[in-house]
């Protein structure tokens, strides 16, 4: 065996782990951190605000599915622009805005996270932030397989506490016929404004999908189980937020549900009385998965972007004993925090939302211009309407978002 040969990528996630994958960090990253800023925005309206957000993101999702298919690579999204639009300059653009999105997204997680464990112990945020990060990134550098199924640990145990919360908020939804007008009303332009700002807020909890084509390089039959994956974590998600987001608004006012930094656990004691030990803990972990899958991502796509040579080398370097691009981790750790001690959770789940909602307009034309000019794929076709929709229907949220910021 030549031993001088460098080390690659090695394929050892099954669907089973990538949906794990993908439904810890789209949980992770929204549910338990921006639930209640979102019921703030819009308050009884936040469920319709989640399902906005979930058909806004599921247009650009399905655009994914097709491309993760046509081009299974390590940094998909650099790739699926270069491929559309043969510009290495652009895929490089692309290719920072998506670490920048992933970066920043993790850094909103581990604001939120400072937020639940102050509920237990009174450590410093500074230090919380600095000492998670580190745990995290080193759960990363031990390997794809295992972080994963650390991951999936996670994964069940976030889904267990959102169950949780609909248990023991079960006898709110008598409230519901009578209170229906409330959670569907949208009488005048005011009410449609709080949805679409709500949305704008929500949508970052649906940001992960995407994250799960930058693993291509390590999944089992990528052309077959890429596009089930992602389909199969948004649809469960969706029905999850909209529950979770109905059952909130109806157990606690959606202006209080605002002002706390731990609204399920919130929701908890207002519901049984006890201290929400158990569903903070749980909390915690989740914070932590959606954190750890966005640094696998983010370092994954620093190595594709180098394998393509649009970086130094130094970041497509594979240890050959973790089979991990230790190199980009380190990297994206210090990057995250920088963000994450500095700016503040809103800011930085607007700015992830921002930059992945470009990244979003960009796949949808890029799809569109690869399906004119080779319409058939190798595995899942879907029609040339729905990036089309996905660009118009991207670009007009992500205007209305930035006007309203300017006026």
């Amino acid at each position: 065996m030549n031993t001088s040969e460098p080390t690659g990528l090695r394929r050892r996630l099954t669907l089973t782990l990538l949906v794990f994958y993908g439904i810890g960090t789209i949980l992770g990253a929204g549910i338990y951190v921006l639930i209640g800023q979102v019921a703030g925005t819009a308050g009884m309206l936040a469920p319709l605000a989640f399902l906005l957000a979930s058909v806004l993101a599921g247009l650009s999702a399905f655009s994914y599915a097709e491309l993760s298919t046509r081009f299974p690579k390590s940094a998909g999204e650099a790739v699926y622009v270069k491929q559309a639009f043969n510009s290495d300059g652009f895929a490089k653009i692309v290719g920072f805005m998506i670490v920048g999105a992933g970066t920043a997204s993790t850094a909103t997680l581990m604001n939120g996270l400072t937020g639940y464990l102050q509920a237990l112990f009174n450590f410093n945020n500074s230090l919380i932030i600095i000492v998670m990060v580190i745990l995290l990134s080193l759960i990363v550098i031990w390997g794809i397989a295992q972080s994963v199924f650390v991951a999936a640990v996670m994964t069940v145990l976030e889904i267990a506490g959102l169950i949780i919360i609909l248990w023991v908020a079960r006898d709110s939804w008598a409230l519901l016929p009578d209170r229906l007008d409330e959670l569907t009303s949208i009488s005048d332009f005011s009410a449609m404004s709080a949805i679409l700002l709500g949305a704008f807020i929500a949508f970052y909890a649906f940001i992960g999908f995407e994250d799960m084509v930058n693993v291509a390089e390590e999944v089992k039959n990528p052309l077959k189980n890429l596009p089930r994956g992602i389909i199969i974590a948004l649809v469960v998600t969706t029905i999850l937020y909209v529950l979770i987001a109905t059952a909130s608004v109806l157990s606690i006012d959606p202006q209080v549900l605002a002002t706390s930094k731990a609204p399920l656990a919130t929701i908890y004691q207002a519901k049984t009385g006890q201290e929400p030990t158990f569903i903070t803990l749980i909390s915690i972990f989740s914070i932590m998965n959606g954190a750890l899958v966005q640094i696998i991502m983010a370092s994954r796509i620093l190595y594709g972007m180098s394998n393509n040579n649009w970086l130094p080398k130094l970041f497509s370097v594979v240890n050959p004993v973790t089979a991990t691009p230790i190199n980009s981790i380190i990297f994206i750790a210090i990057i995250i925090l920088a963000l994450a001690l500095f700016l503040p959770l809103l800011s930085l789940a607007k700015l992830t939302s921002y930059i992945t909602l470009s990244i979003f307009i960009v796949i949808n034309l890029a799809l569109w211009k690869i399906k004119r000019r080779d319409p058939i794929s190798p595995s899942i076709n879907i029609p040339l309407w729905v990036p089309i929709t996905g660009f118009i229907f991207s670009s007009i949220f992500l205007g209305y978002q930035v006007f309203d910021a300017l006026r």
